[in-house]
């Protein structure tokens, strides 16, 4: 939330501490004239004469005077004590009313209430930034949670799909007395691998989500030649046209999870492209703050509400076109945003107006970047060596 400037808390307890102590002051020299100073006459001291009482002192006893004063005196801090306690608690109670507003609504998140928020009131001071800061924690979290219940549920489904197909094949099989175990091995064998290549795509989302890698120095020029080598025969059966240019481009993190990201990049760029005769360029820079790879493909146009949901898990983007036998697993993207995002970069996917899709990594820089090589550009056809 945007607030206008306010006070500070401390400059309001401040204010208010020392409003009591100016006000107990201005109290203590109130009792002090009505009760002493004005019984003080302003003639010579040889000749002091005080009225009291309708009484003519000639002499003035600081015993009398004593007596005089010190029951007003208690009496006046006693109402000081009482009007402090009773001052300093209504104050005290409205200082840290928004704390508990702050403490009910943590024990709400904590007994798993996530959607309740604070929306605390009034000017930005340490307090009110304090809730929505809470805010905006228990925003991303309740996202956060969602999305991994959403996740589980999909992860789930996918799971059971190859469980069932390989039950009903195995049901079939035993119902047939007719034989065909071949085709029934080679169905089986398929639906296995596929059953196989989504837990390890599980494995490795969760392996980026926890951050769990060692960061090293990673090329990404390097990276990108070896990741086009070897989806270079799948390039040749699609029709589709590599193209590696660039330059050395260093930044920290996990070479293996690096190469998964820049190889699920290609192969979507490969796979989502034209029938025959597309092009996949991939393009690797050095930034002042980042090191960047681009990734562009030919293809059919992508509707602009699409992109957005490219990233999410089993998202499949049946819009665009595909072959059957790399409709993947619908975990490509998602494990492209987990990588990127471990390593601290973003991941920006734009439509291309001819069609196809634009896609832009940025990760923070390695220590390395001062020592550039230039990367000839690798035009790779369709039958190439």
């Amino acid at each position: 939330m945007n607030r206008p400037p306010g006070l500070s808390t401390r400059l309001k307890l401040t204010l208010s501490y020392a409003g009591f102590l100016l006000l107990t002051g201005a109290l203590l020299l109130a009792v002090v004239w009505v009760f002493l100073l004005r019984h003080v006459p302003d003639e010579d001291p040889g000749s002091i004469r005080r009225k009291f009482a309708g009484a003519i002192i000639v002499s003035t006893n600081r015993t009398e005077l004593l007596r005089g004063f010190a029951p007003a005196a208690a009496a006046a801090l006693v109402f000081l004590l009482l009007f402090g306690l009773l001052g300093g608690w209504i104050l005290a109670g409205r200082m840290l009313a928004p704390l508990t507003r702050i403490a009910d609504a943590a024990r709400m998140a904590a007994n798993g209430s996530l959607s309740h928020r604070i929306r605390l009131p009034g000017r930005k001071d340490e307090v009110r930034e304090l809730a929505d800061v809470f805010d905006a924690m228990l925003e991303q979290l309740e996202s956060h949670v969602t999305r991994q219940q959403r996740f589980a549920a999909n992860a789930s489904h996918e799971l059971r799909t190859p469980l069932a197909i390989s039950q009903t094949l195995l049901d079939v099989a035993r119902n047939d007395s007719t034989g065909g175990q071949g085709e029934l091995i080679e169905r089986l064998r398929t639906v296995n691998a596929r059953a196989i290549d989504l837990t390890e795509a599980l494995l490795l989302l969760s392996r980026a989500d926890r951050k769990n890698f060692t960061r090293e120095p990673v090329d990404l020029s390097l990276i990108a030649e070896q990741a086009t080598e070897t989806l270079l025969p799948l390039a040749e059966k699609r029709q589709v046209t590599l193209d590696v240019t660039g330059e050395k481009t260093q930044t920290l993190g996990s070479a293996e999870l690096i190469l998964r990201m820049v190889t699920n990049l290609v192969q979507n760029a490969i796979v989502h492209n034209l029938p025959s005769g597309g092009t996949v360029t991939v393009h690797t820079e050095s930034q002042h703050d980042a090191s960047v790879l681009r990734v562009d493909n030919t293809g059919q146009p992508v509707p602009p509400d699409l992109v957005p949901t490219l990233t999410e898990p089993f998202q499949r983007g049946t819009q665009r076109t595909r072959t059957n036998e790399h409709a993947g697993v619908g975990l490509g993207l998602a494990i492209v945003h987990s990588i990127v995002q471990a390593h601290n970069g973003t991941l920006t996917l734009t439509p291309r107006p001819t069609g196809g899709l634009h896609v832009t990594v940025r990760l923070p820089r390695g220590d390395g970047d001062a020592d550039r090589r230039p990367l000839e550009s690798a035009h790779l056809v369709p039958g190439a060596a």
